[in-house]
């Protein structure tokens, strides 16, 4: 199958979801499983990731700036915005393609091979729209809240390593968190971070969704559902970058 037809049937599955819709009630309880599925269960490595992301980028911004020239304050300036416009919510979801991404495309994936997403047709539901659409909506309002835990713990940790290799004091610290501080950097991380939230959530229910075969295709649904997430997120980057940056 070629992208073009990828392509189509992927606008076709998001198509679906809106179709025959059920209850409120029924998604409003899918949805909040899948929250605290999404959310909570990704705390963890979104904290360990932003903390040595943030201290490394500290401790290496400081190893190129060995000029007596440049203040030391400039340090905490590049991983403010580094953090906020680029590592906080494109490496947070690209490793969250990889956790939640997989487990949506392998879940879904089992339903399929097993028939049980047959089972709720047969029955008159919208499969699609019960299965998938809890999970997109419950990332797109998850996946930017733990960017923003992202961005926060990603500061702190610069911190902590700066402060820690005396490579520049607290106050010094605190003076380039908030110099030529603009809210737009935030807006666009925001932005950034619900599209990625439904790039990974969609993408990875249309693998699982369309998974034919036993547990093998299963494995290989997951899989795609991992690069494809990826590629796209790193291709949107780009356009959101060249829309709202230039």
């Amino acid at each position: 199958m070629n992208l073009v037809s990828i392509l189509g049937k992927y606008v076709l599955f998001i198509q679906s979801l809106f179709s025959k819709p059920e209850r409120f009630k029924v998604y409003w309880d899918r949805t909040m499983q899948e929250m605290n599925s999404i959310g909570v269960g990704s705390i963890g490595i979104v904290a360990a990731i932003s903390l040595s992301v943030g201290a490394v980028t500290t401790v290496q911004t400081a190893y190129q700036l060995v000029s007596g020239l440049v203040a030391r304050s400039i340090i905490s300036t590049i991983l403010r915005d580094s953090t906020i416009l680029e590592l906080a919510p494109t490496i947070t979801c690209l490793v969250l393609a990889g956790k939640v991404g997989a487990n949506i495309a392998s879940e879904l994936g089992n339903m399929s091979v097993t028939e049980q997403i047959d089972a709720l047709d047969v029955m008159g539901i919208n499969s699609a729209a019960y299965l998938a659409l809890p999970k997109i909506i419950a990332g797109i309002f998850v996946i930017p809240l733990l960017i923003i835990i992202a961005m926060f713990l990603s500061i702190y940790g610069g911190y902590i390593a700066g402060v820690a290799s005396q490579s520049l004091t607290p106050q010094e610290f605190l003076n380039g968190i908030h110099d030529g501080f603009r809210g737009f950097t935030v807006t666009f991380a925001y932005i950034k971070s619900v599209t990625f939230a439904f790039l990974i959530t969609s993408i990875s229910s249309y693998h699982g969704y369309y998974t034919k075969g036993g547990a093998l295709e299963v494995g290989k649904a997951s899989t795609k559902a991992v690069v494809y997430s990826c590629v796209s997120i790193l291709f949107a980057d780009y356009i959101l970058a060249q829309l709202l940056l230039n």
